[in-house]
């Protein structure tokens, strides 16, 4: 069946809209409990939060629908997305849910749903889930003795914070260290400080306190503006951002310039592969990672696997092909060796363990190759797939790849969450790049959203 409800990364809009509402988080709640209500078992959801006041709502309704269906429900409060992967599976819970629209502004919100693996749901999984909330009249509700407990897990924080420090190098001392670590107001506001302070570093927290409005505002890895004005200032060695869930970072080198998620995991690649831990041969990014970045896992004899955009996809090509690293440009490293999806703070540490092995400051350790120019536009429009279908629009695509050649890409592609035609274009000559973006441009038809 076509799916309206689920898109890329679960459920996403505008707080107390449709589809964001209470009514459906509640038939959510139901629709999920119900088809995971596998076995004669007592069955358990789990269910985290970042700190956006719809949270509260959210929360709880998915609370009321899953009790209603017989499910038990443990309450994490606020926690990273990667923390509700690993409590699915720690509490042996059937189901995980996480709140959250990411790095969006505090008006969105979001819901995200894991299985008993802790990983995410595949499409056909959500399908289900989606038809019956559009049919909730099949829904089976519990008998009144049936109906399920909730209660608060109060030592989640501190059972995530224990993983996190078990994914590094066994003994890995951050003393010596000044980092800045920016939390972006979300999810990452308590535990991200407190890792960093129990491994040993001197610990700058920036936008760590949320009031349910601040979360992504001007702070976090889409907003690292700040971050690196912070870690110039305090002459620190490296900046941290999450965003507003935590499965995502960028860095900050010592010199204020931002390291995004294409030199990160090429910087971990090399490592991991001269450690021989590096796993399946290569790495899996999306088709928006920097062409620099395959041509320098092409020089240490590896191969870069691409997939559509979302760290799904990603994940989903890495347990199909047996590789271990994989994540995209934006900042989502996905390590399947210690979580089961990206991890923000994991990600951080293994990026701490390479700035200290190398011994050379952050704006070396983490260049490890020069970033081919690249540029991405959008270009809002009514409906995207009559736009990208448009003769023009096609004819100018195949113009731009013939003139760029083998010396560049050319990405066209709708957005996931917006209508929005995103055209991206990468090579070695920027004044090329820049042409032929704007000429597909040109053939988009312009119509009011």
């Amino acid at each position: 069946m076509s799916r309206t409800l689920f898109g890329t990364d679960g459920v996403r809009g505008r707080a107390n809209a449709a589809p964001m509402t209470a009514e459906i988080a509640m038939r959510i709640g139901m629709a999920a409990g119900q088809v995971f209500n596998r076995g004669g078992h007592r069955h358990r959801v789990v269910i985290g939060k970042d700190t956006r006041l719809s949270g509260y709502m959210i929360e709880q309704a998915l609370t009321a629908g899953f009790l209603s269906v017989g499910v038990d429900v443990l309450l994490l409060g606020p926690v990273p997305t990667p923390a509700v992967g690993f409590l699915t599976r720690s509490m042996r819970a059937d189901v995980g849910v996480m709140v959250s629209a990411s790095h969006n502004s505090f008006e969105d919100n979001g819901i995200k749903l894991f299985g008993p693996d802790g990983f995410k749901l595949s499409d056909a999984v959500e399908a289900e889930i989606e038809k019956l909330v559009t049919a909730p009249s099949t829904i089976r509700l519990a008998d009144a003795r049936a109906i399920g407990r909730a209660r608060r897990l109060d030592d989640a924080a501190g059972r995530y914070i224990e993983a996190v420090k078990a994914s590094a190098a066994r003994g890995l001392d951050l003393g010596g260290l000044k980092i800045v670590v920016d939390c972006a107001n979300g999810a990452g506001y308590k535990v991200a400080p407190t890792v960093l302070w129990e491994l040993g570093a001197e610990v700058i927290s920036v936008a760590v306190n949320p009031d349910g409005f601040n979360i992504n505002h001007n702070c976090g890895s889409t907003h690292p503006a700040v971050l690196q004005e912070h870690v110039v200032a305090h002459g620190a060695d490296i900046g941290i951002a999450l965003d507003g869930d935590a499965d995502r970072v960028v860095l900050v080198c010592e010199k204020g310039n931002v390291i995004d998620g294409d030199q990160l995991m090429a910087t971990i690649a090399n490592l991991w592969n001269k450690d021989g831990r590096l796993v399946g041969n290569g790495v899996v990014a999306t088709v928006m990672s920097n062409l620099g970045l395959e041509r320098f896992i092409g020089t240490l004899g590896l191969s870069l696997v691409r997939t559509q955009v979302g760290d799904r996809y990603v994940l989903e090509r890495m347990r199909a092909d047996g590789f271990n690293l994989g994540g995209e440009q934006s900042g989502h490293i996905i390590m399947t060796d210690h979580a089961t999806t990206g991890d923000g703070l994991m990600a951080a540490l293994q990026a701490l363990a390479a700035l200290i092995r190398t011994g050379k400051p952050a704006s070396e350790t983490f260049r490890a190759f020069e970033p081919v120019p690249q540029l991405l536009k959008n270009v809002r429009v009514s409906d995207a797939n009559e736009a990208l279908n448009a003769a023009a629009v096609i004819s100018a695509i195949a113009a731009a790849e013939k003139t760029l050649g083998k010396g560049g890409r050319v990405l066209v592609r709708k957005s996931g969450t917006e209508p929005l035609i995103r055209v991206m274009a990468e090579g070695d000559d920027s004044s090329l790049v820049l042409r032929v973006v704007d000429q597909i441009i040109e053939a988009i038809p312009r119509k009011a959203a």
